[in-house]
């Protein structure tokens, strides 16, 4: 698999690796799919995170290997979430978080930032940028929790996340990233808008009306 950390293209004077390249388009496969309420994302998601993690094997790159395994195992929980909330129900049903949900969302997000941040400060070798790594990392992580829960939260995640990541990709020379990243935002923003018109269709009432995903 040494393939996947050679060029694939150079494009805006920015070398591609295949890595990246595959990378960012199973991201944005499992992106769409998430928009679909298709537990299909979070196994697309997990093969985003494999694949990344071939390419940086041999390349001592073992913060950005132990991240991936971080992501490959909430993809692996979301995706019993989903499999679990449409046994039970028939359909992922989505809804916004109550405040208790969010406040915890948001405090931890913040909590799991600083302690990165210090750790990845601790440890040069593991990021270039702490404070904006980890805040991405962390982010990336609140917004795939809050997919796993069928929260709108999600695309808000998604939201915050691509407004440091974006400028970022761009100020740090990486045009490349900075352009996918903005693809990114404009796919949340009609994932987010498909999911809150979902939670306005008039449901049937029965015993059996969909809660949201099993928690």
């Amino acid at each position: 698999m040494s393939w996947l950390s050679g060029e694939a293209f150079t494009v805006l004077g920015e070398h591609v690796k295949w890595a990246d390249m595959f990378g960012n388009l199973l991201g944005f496969a499992g992106l769409a799919l998430g928009w679909r309420r298709s537990v299909w994302s979070w196994p697309v998601q997990l093969l985003s995170g494999a694949v990344l993690i071939a390419a940086y094997l041999g390349g001592h790159v073992p913060g950005l290997i132990g991240k991936q395994l971080i992501v490959i195992a909430t993809a692996s929980w979301g995706w019993a979430q989903w499999r679990r909330g449409r046994r039970d129900s028939g359909t992922i049903a989505v809804r916004f978080a109550n405040w208790p949900e969010r406040i915890a969302l948001v405090v931890g997000t913040a909590v799991g930032t600083v302690a990165l941040a210090l750790l990845f400060t601790s440890f040069p070798n593991l990021s270039w940028s702490p404070w904006s790594d980890a805040y991405i990392f962390v982010g990336t992580l609140a917004a795939m929790v809050a997919q796993a829960r069928g929260w709108l939260e999600f695309w808000f995640a998604w939201i915050a996340v691509d407004v440091v990541g974006v400028p970022l990709a761009f100020n740090s020379g990486y045009t490349f990233s900075g352009l996918t990243y903005s693809v990114y935002f404009v796919l949340v923003l009609l994932g987010l808008r498909s999911w809150w018109l979902s939670t306005r269709e008039p449901r049937v009432k029965s015993a059996t009306v969909p809660q949201g995903v099993t928690a």
